[in-house]
């Protein structure tokens, strides 16, 4: 079947930010570098990372949304976005500041707080170990 439009819904925890119709093309950042997504492209799942989505509709200028890490699925002519943050309805500089100073800033403490749980999951371990040998 070919479609000639998708539909766009970006998905928040704790609302829709954003369902469009007639959307022309969509491009996303994956940690696999960026994608382009067009009406007629195959059904598929990826893994985003925090960066800019971008996505035009017919007859519209581009639109930018800053979004967090999360995950878009695309069945036939509609794509749907779920991610943990986004930002949007200011210019691609304010965006970017947005990414840097807010959604990067919180994955890297996550890969600090990520980094001390395992570093008390061994600890824990090597104890459990130790008593065990100990009996």
């Amino acid at each position: 079947m070919a479609y000639k439009v998708m539909s766009l819904k970006v998905l928040l925890p704790y609302k829709v930010f954003t369902d469009k119709v007639d959307v022309k093309r969509i491009v996303v950042e994956t940690n696999m570098g960026a994608y382009g997504i067009l009406p007629n492209r195959q059904d598929c799942v990826m893994v985003l990372e925090p960066g800019i989505l971008t996505y035009e509709i017919v007859e519209a200028e581009e639109v930018y949304i800053a979004v967090d890490a999360g995950i878009l699925v695309k069945t036939g002519s509609e794509v749907r976005v779920s991610v943990r943050n986004a930002s949007g309805g200011v210019s691609l500089d304010k965006l970017n500041e947005t990414l840097e100073k807010d959604f990067f800033k919180i994955n890297k403490q996550e890969e600090i707080d990520r980094s001390v749980l395992k570093e008390m999951e061994s600890s824990f371990i090597k104890r459990l170990v130790r008593y065990n040998h100990g009996k």
